[in-house]
C-alpha cells in the first residue's frame, strides 16, 4: 500500500460507492484522501470538483497528491515567461494552469503536494503550514524548519521546502503547498526560465529562491514515513478519527462530471489563452549563407487571449523587400502565440516567394518561429 502512495492508519482501504458515502461521514470532522493518480491534470481537477460540491462547512479535508515532472503555473501567470517551453516539449513535461494564483513550481514524484479544504471562515494557512511543520519536527527534530511571513518554509533559514497558494470562494476555501523531498533541481533549474527574450506584462511573476529537498539534509527520511507523519499530524490537530482513503480522481462515480473539468484544464484555451495581455519586442539576428551575410530585424508583437493581436517585423529594405516582412506579419494576425501554428501559417507564404530571396525569408521564418518558444 505504502508504495502505491496509499497510507491507511487502520490498514485497509475503504470501497466508496458513491461521493455522498465519501463525503458525508458523519463520524468525522475531516477526511484525508490520497490520490491514486500522477497525472496533474487529474489531480487539478479532484482540487475543482471538492471546492465546487463538497460542503465544507461542518468538515475539512487534506488531500496529498503528487505529480510525474510537470511544470504548474499560477491562475495570472505568463507561460512563456515562466518556462522553458522547448526544453519542456523536448523532455515531455506538460505545463498546467492551476486555479489559484501565486508563483511557478515544478513538480515531480519527489514533491508532495498538500491541498487544505476549509470553509472560507475556517480558512488558516498558518494552521496548515504548522501541521507540516510540526510534522517534520516530529520525525526530524533536528531540522531548523520554519514557516515565513511569506507563507513559504524555510530549512536553515534560507532554502525554500514548500511554497504556498490559496482559492478563496464564496463560502469555500483551499489552500495548497509543495513539499521538496526528493525532487529533480536540476530539472527546476533547466525548465523554469523564460521561453521568449523581450516580454513585457502585467502578468504575476514568479519570485526565484533557493531550493532544497529534505534529504538533501536528512538522506533517511523515506517518502512513506514523510507521509505518516503528515497524515498522524493532521489528524491531530483537526480532530480525526478516521484512516485516510486512497481515491482515484478519474473515477465519474465518485466525482461526477469531474472528467469535463479535467478536459478543460488540459485545454489550450486554460492554458494559454488565459493568459493576461502581453508584447515582445526582441532583436532578431538574421544570416544568409550565400553569399554570406547577416543582418538584424526588430520584431514587436502583441499578444491577447494567447492570440497575435498586432505584428510588426522591421528588416533593412536592403535584406529584404517591405512588402515580404509586411505579407509575413500579416500572416500571423490571429494565430495562437505558439511556434507550430506560427510555422504553419508562415509556411504558405514560403511556398509562394521563389528565387534568390527565398532563403532568406525561410531564415527570417525560422528565427521568428524561434523567438516564440
Amino acid at each position: 500500500m505504502l508504495g502505491t502512495f496509499c497510507v491507511l492508519s487502520a490498514g485497509v482501504q475503504r470501497a466508496w460507492s458513491s461521493s455522498s458515502c465519501l463525503f458525508m461521514d458523519p463520524s468525522s470532522p475531516g477526511l484525508v484522501l490520497q490520490s491514486q493518480s500522477t497525472d496533474v491534470f487529474q489531480n487539478l481537477a479532484l482540487e475543482d470538483w471538492i471546492d465546487a460540491h463538497v460542503d465544507l462547512q461542518q468538515r475539512s479535508i487534506l488531500l496529498l497528491w503528487r505529480n510525474r515532472p510537470t511544470v504548474v503555473i499560477g491562475r495570472h501567470q505568463n507561460p512563456w515567461a515562466e518556462c522553458n517551453l522547448p526544453a519542456m516539449r523536448s523532455a515531455q513535461v506538460p505545463v498546467a494552469r492551476r486555479r489559484s494564483g501565486g508563483g511557478t513550481v515544478y513538480h515531480d514524484l519527489g514533491n508532495l503536494n498538500l491541498t487544505f479544504f476549509a470553509s472560507k471562515k475556517a480558512y488558516d494557512r498558518r494552521r496548515n503550514l504548522k501541521v507540516v511543520t510540526d510534522a517534520l519536527r516530529r520525525v526530524r527534530p533536528q531540522l531548523d524548519i520554519q514557516a515565513t511571513d511569506r507563507l513559504d518554509i524555510l530549512l536553515n533559514g534560507r532554502y525554500k521546502i514548500s511554497g504556498t497558494a490559496s482559492r478563496l470562494s464564496r463560502k469555500s476555501s483551499y489552500h495548497h503547498c509543495t513539499l521538496l523531498h526528493s525532487a529533480d533541481r536540476s530539472a527546476i533549474a533547466v525548465l523554469l526560465r523564460p521561453s521568449c527574450p523581450g516580454i513585457r506584462s502585467n502578468a504575476t511573476p514568479s519570485i526565484p529562491s533557493p531550493v532544497t529537498n529534505l534529504t538533501d539534509h536528512a538522506p533517511s527520511l523515506q517518502w512513506e514515513e514523510l507521509l505518516e507523519a503528515v497524515v498522524q499530524q493532521y489528524s491531530s490537530e483537526f480532530g480525526l478519527t478516521s484512516s485516510s482513503q486512497c481515491v482515484d480522481p478519474a473515477d465519474e462515480a465518485l466525482f461526477p462530471g469531474v472528467g469535463s473539468m479535467e478536459a478543460e484544464l488540459r485545454g489550450w484555451q486554460w492554458t494559454f489563452g488565459k493568459t493576461p495581455k502581453f508584447s515582445v519586442e526582441t532583436q532578431l539576428e538574421l544570416r544568409d549563407e550565400r553569399p554570406a551575410a547577416r543582418c538584424s530585424a526588430q520584431l514587436q508583437l502583441e499578444v491577447k487571449n494567447g492570440r497575435v493581436e498586432s505584428c510588426r517585423v522591421e528588416v533593412p529594405a536592403t535584406w529584404l523587400p517591405e512588402r515580404l516582412s509586411a505579407s509575413l506579419a500579416q500572416a500571423l494576425l490571429g494565430e495562437r502565440f505558439c511556434p507550430h501554428r506560427a510555422a504553419a501559417a508562415l509556411s504558405a507564404l514560403l511556398r509562394c516567394e521563389s528565387g534568390p530571396l527565398h532563403s532568406r525569408l525561410r531564415n527570417l521564418c525560422d528565427v521568428l518561429v524561434a523567438a516564440m518558444g
